[in-house]
């Protein structure tokens, strides 16, 4: 064989497998860049959020109960307006058995 050929063919090996270590290092480069960015930046954004959320969570849990009082507080109303009408309805009976004409 050409010892020019056996050269060549040696160099554009080598070349390939150091193009392969270099796109390597890149991407392991930019992986470890992003991981790190995402760390150092979104974590304190999402535990920010995180507390925001705990937070408005209690919130919740207090409105809640507010609204589970309240509507405990509509039934009892509701049940002295029936309560109500009840006496309402027999005074108006003791009207009309007052109005009646009494017989003789």
């Amino acid at each position: 064989m050409n010892p020019q050929f056996i050269l060549l063919t040696q160099s554009v090996t080598g070349a390939v497998i150091e193009i392969i270590l270099l796109l390597l290092v890149a991407g392991l480069i930019g992986f470890f860049t992003a991981w790190y960015y995402q760390k150092s930046y979104y974590v304190p954004i999402i535990k920010k959020l995180e507390a925001e959320k705990e937070e408005l969570n209690k919130k919740i849990d207090g409105l809640n109960a507010e609204i589970a009082k309240l509507n405990n507080d509509i039934a009892a109303l509701r049940q002295k307006i029936a309560d109500l009408e009840k006496v309402v309805a027999a005074k108006d009976k003791e009207i009309e058995e007052l109005k009646k004409p009494k017989q003789v």
